[in-house]
C-alpha cells in the first residue's frame, strides 16, 4: 500500500481510537499531521500571547521543521498504530 494511503487510513483511524490521548501526544499528531500535508510551517506564529493551544500547536510544528513530508507521514502512520495498540 503506498505510503498516502496508509496516511489517510491513519488520518481516519486517528479519530476512532478508543482513548482520547495526552495533550502531548495531540501535540505531536497536529505536528507530524500538517508536516506531512504543507511542509514546513508556513504561518506566523500566533499573535495573541493568551492563545496558549495556538501557541503550543505552532511551536510543535515548528520544532519539526525540515522533517520530511514522507518521513512525517511514516512517524504518524507509526504513531497511530501503537495508539491503537498494533506493533
Amino acid at each position: 500500500m503506498e505510503l498516502a494511503s496508509q496516511f489517510e487510513n491513519a488520518v481516519a483511524a486517528s479519530k476512532t481510537l478508543a482513548e482520547k490521548p495526552s495533550n502531548d501526544i495531540l501535540l505531536q499528531l497536529y505536528a507530524l499531521y500538517k508536516q506531512g500535508t504543507t511542509g514546513d510551517v508556513d504561518t506566523d506564529p500566533p499573535s495573541n500571547p493568551f492563545d496558549f493551544v495556538a501557541k503550543a500547536k505552532h511551536e510543535a510544528w515548528a520544532a519539526i521543521k525540515g522533517k520530511t513530508k514522507e518521513a512525517a507521514m511514516q512517524e504518524y502512520i507509526d504513531l497511530v498504530g501503537k495508539l491503537k495498540g498494533q506493533p
